[in-house]
């Protein structure tokens, strides 16, 4: 029996028997709209107003099956992304995969915690850079000292923190006509500009660490619970993967309705009003306290501590997952950190490192944006990875991939890989 059956038949009561199953879809689904996703978003509702209101539709399905095939590696496998990839590919090739995946998280994380520093500034006067330290010394101390389970409850009450940008797209009062056009129209220009943008959506949504997370935490469950074996932990039930999808597509689901949101707010704000510019993720929340009222700024503020201090340990502990797996040593947030003494120096190394970012006079929102770049470009090459994986029988057996699986999950592959030609091609043209 899988651990979210357990938990359904523990659990007394129509609806919340259903809350007992959600855990790591929803945690991976709010982190997805970390600072760098909101950076992203709201640069582009207030540069492209509406027109990019399309993406968060189109990806939706998208990222719901990658997400998915994650779940369902980690539930088979027992292993993480990262460990599976290690038995079946050479070592070379993980490494550099997860090199990549720990240079754009390490650079997002500090960038993040820079972001949360800016939110913390717009409530207390302090000077946004004096609070870094204080931030990441509480983000490494509750991975370092806290259980699994004790990190799981605080991710799942801070994700609730994300809608506040509801709120904030609701003060804005969109029109309906614009917002449907928008959303149901997709709209593609042809030039660098707005094809980076694209490329940056994507690569936020579609981000390269939530694979490794949500594949990880499937394993984590399992050990949480008791099977700290790897004989224990292989294999699934088929209720188990059909929790484990419902989990994934509410946690997704809820993750592109404030994506939306974000885009809305701005682009039915700054926009509207001609601010096309943005240095940081607080100066958004800002420009919008004249536009559409001061607590719609204020929303998107509480909005942005939340999913700050939810999504830096999330790539942290994502980047320390992915490397220890890949080389073989012992990890995991539950495992203290003398029985696991490299996971948890590369989990704090990566947000000590993300700490020095902020002193290096770099703009947040440029380096959340093309962090976003980034992910855009690892992405499908992760992406063929996780699709040859899961549609291998002798790791799979029989929860290989099935039609609709296959298909949406190689359109991700493909429409991802588009993206990142088409800006190649534009740039070099445009010079």
């Amino acid at each position: 029996m899988g651990v979210r059956e357990a938990a359904l038949n523990r659990t007394k009561g129509g609806f919340l028997r259903y809350l007992a199953i959600l855990g790591p879809g929803i945690i991976t689904g709010a982190s997805d709209d970390d600072p760098s996703g909101i950076a992203t978003y709201s640069l582009a509702g207030a540069m492209y107003g509406f027109s990019t209101l399309w993406t968060a539709i189109v990806t939706l399905p998208l990222m719901s099956t990658v997400q998915f095939l994650c779940a369902k590696i980690g539930l088979v496998t027992g292993k993480g992304l990262a460990g599976v990839l290690r038995t079946r590919y050479p070592r070379w090739v993980v490494l550099a995969l997860v090199g990549g995946l720990g240079i754009a998280n390490t650079i997002n994380a500090g960038a993040d915690i820079g972001a949360i520093a800016a939110a913390v500034n717009l409530f207390v006067p302090v000077k946004a850079v004096a609070l870094v330290l204080p931030i990441g010394i509480i983000i490494v101390s509750l991975q370092i000292w806290g259980s699994y389970k004790v990190v799981e409850s605080v991710f799942k009450w801070l994700a609730l923190s994300l809608v506040a940008y509801v709120g904030a797209a609701i003060l804005a009062h969109p029109g309906v006509r614009e917002t449907i056009v928008g959303a149901f129209v997709p709209n593609i220009r042809f030039d660098p500009g707005y094809l980076a943008t694209l490329v940056a959506i994507f690569g936020t949504t579609i981000s390269p660490y939530m694979f490794f997370w949500q594949a990880t935490q499937e394993v984590e469950e399992d050990v949480a619970a008791g099977r700290r074996y790897l004989w224990q932990r292989r294999g699934t039930t088929s209720a188990e993967i059909r929790y484990a999808a419902l989990d994934v597509n509410v946690g997704m689901l809820f993750s592109n309705v404030v994506m939306l949101a974000i885009m809305l707010a701005t682009a039915a704000t700054l926009f509207k009003h001609g601010v096309h510019h943005i240095d940081t993720a607080a100066q958004a929340a800002q420009a919008l306290q004249p536009i559409a009222g001061r607590f719609s700024g204020q929303l998107l503020a509480v909005g942005l501590l939340g999913t700050g201090f939810l999504s830096v340990p999330i790539l942290t502990a994502s980047t320390a997952y992915a490397i220890s797996e890949a080389v073989g040593w012992k990890h995991g947030l539950d495992a203290s950190p003398g029985r696991a003494p490299r996971f948890y120096a590369i989990l704090a190394a990566s947000t000590i490192v993300g700490m020095q970012v902020n002193l290096m006079g770099i703009s947040p929102i440029a380096m959340l944006f093309w962090t976003a770049v980034i992910n855009g470009f690892l992405a499908p090459v992760l992406l063929v990875f996780i699709m040859l994986v899961s549609n291998d029988k002798a790791v799979m057996g029989a929860r290989s991939n099935g039609p609709l699986v296959n298909s949406l999950g190689w359109a991700a592959t493909i429409i991802m890989a588009a993206a990142a030609i088409a800006l190649v091609a534009t740039t070099l043209l445009a010079r």
